[in-house]
C-alpha cells in the first residue's frame, strides 16, 4: 500500500480495507460509514470520491438521517481521475473506470466504462 504520497480524506478510516500494491492520487475522498474494500494492485487517480453514504429523497428530515451501503473494488482495477463511485457499487476485477466517470451501477470484470452515468465501452 502506498499512502505516503497522497492526501486522503475519510469519514472514519476504520472501515477501509486495502490489499497489496495500492496507490491513490492526491485528494482521494473515501466516505467509509460502512466497509470500503479495495483489492490487490489497484490504482485510483486524483480527486476520486468513493461515497458509501446517502440521504433520503424525501425532503422531510432529509438532513437528520441517512444510509450507507458498502463499496467493493476488485483486483487490478484502475479508476481514473475525478471519478465518483456511488454507494453499493461493486467494480469487477481488471476493470478500468475512465476519468470523470460517475459509477451508478455495478461494473463487471474485464471492461472499460466511461461517462455520466458510466456505461461499458469495451471488453478487455
Amino acid at each position: 500500500m502506498n499512502w505516503s504520497s497522497i492526501i486522503c480524506c475519510c469519514d472514519l478510516g476504520y472501515h477501509i480495507r486495502v490489499e497489496d500494491n495500492f496507490y491513490a492520487g492526491y485528494n482521494c475522498t473515501i466516505l467509509d460509514m460502512v466497509e470500503v474494500r479495495i483489492g490487490d494492485n489497484c490504482m485510483i487517480g486524483p480527486n476520486v470520491g468513493l461515497y458509501t453514504a446517502g440521504h433520503s429523497i424525501e425532503p422531510k428530515d432529509r438532513n437528520k438521517s441517512g444510509y450507507a451501503i458498502p463499496i467493493t473494488i476488485g483486483n487490478d482495477v484502475w479508476i481514473g481521475g475525478s471519478c465518483v463511485i456511488l454507494p453499493g457499487i461493486t467494480i469487477g476485477d481488471n476493470s478500468i473506470i475512465a476519468a470523470g466517470s460517475v459509477v451508478t451501477k455495478d461494473v463487471p470484470d474485464n471492461v472499460i466504462v466511461a461517462g455520466n452515468p458510466a456505461k461499458i465501452l469495451k471488453n478487455i
